[in-house]
């Protein structure tokens, strides 16, 4: 997996495979979140092909630490992903799903 900064607006876009393997360098990412001064962070993963219940997991621990009025946008995630978030999160309001 590859993580680039997005050019247009507050994230990154990832490229690949989110799973146990890849997991550290999604972790590396998600754990800057907090850190950013921007309200909503975009995370463009059109070129997402998997991503697996540890990548879900590492993206929900995220969401959870962010402070009021913060949230994540994920932009067309693989199918996976919004129905792992529905299943283990679904009352994960912070985290919006754009789909495909």
């Amino acid at each position: 997996m590859l993580l680039h900064p997005l050019s247009d607006r507050a994230g990154w876009r990832a490229v690949g495979e989110i799973t146990a393997a890849t997991c550290p360098a999604w972790e590396r990412t998600l754990g800057q979140l907090p850190l950013r001064e921007e309200f909503v962070c975009h995370l463009e993963l059109s070129a997402v092909t998997f991503v697996d219940v540890a990548g879900a997991s590492a993206l929900a621990m995220a969401a959870q630490g962010l402070s009021t009025g913060r949230r994540i946008v994920v932009e067309r995630p693989p199918a996976t992903l919004p129905r792992l978030l529905e299943m283990f999160w679904p009352d994960l309001s912070v985290i919006e799903v754009v789909a495909r």
